[in-house]
C-alpha cells in the first residue's frame, strides 16, 4: 500500500490495483448559500461546478481554496497549493471519476 500526503491537506490512500479509498479535490468558491442553519457553496473545480457544504470550514469565504472530499470541504488551502494539488491529481488521472457527474 502507498500513502501519499500532499502537504497534509490532500491524503490518498492507494491500493493495489489502482483502487483511490480516499482523495480529497480543490476547488474555488465561487458564492456562498446560507440554507437554514447549513452554510453550502458552488465550487469550482477546473471547468467543473459543483455544490458542497461548509459546515466543516466555517471560516471559507468567496474566492478561497477548499479541499473537498465527499461533497464537504474539509480545509482551506491557499492557491498554490491548490493549484499544485489538482495539477498532481490531474497528472495521475484521479479527476475524471471523482468528478463525473453522477449517476442518475
Amino acid at each position: 500500500m502507498l500513502i501519499t500526503d500532499l502537504g497534509d491537506k490532500a491524503m490518498l490512500y492507494w491500493l493495489p490495483r489502482r483502487s483511490a479509498v480516499c482523495l480529497a479535490i480543490p476547488g474555488k468558491i465561487l458564492e456562498i448559500q446560507e440554507q437554514g442553519k447549513m452554510r453550502a457553496a458552488r465550487v469550482q473545480f477546473g471547468g467543473i461546478v459543483r455544490q458542497v457544504s461548509l459546515d466543516f470550514v466555517p471560516e471559507a469565504g468567496l474566492g478561497d481554496y477548499v479541499m473537498v472530499h465527499v461533497g464537504f470541504a474539509i480545509s482551506r488551502v491557499d492557491s498554490s497549493e491548490a493549484e499544485r494539488t489538482y495539477k498532481l491529481l490531474q497528472e495521475m488521472g484521479m479527476l475524471e471519476a471523482e468528478l463525473a457527474a453522477p449517476d442518475s
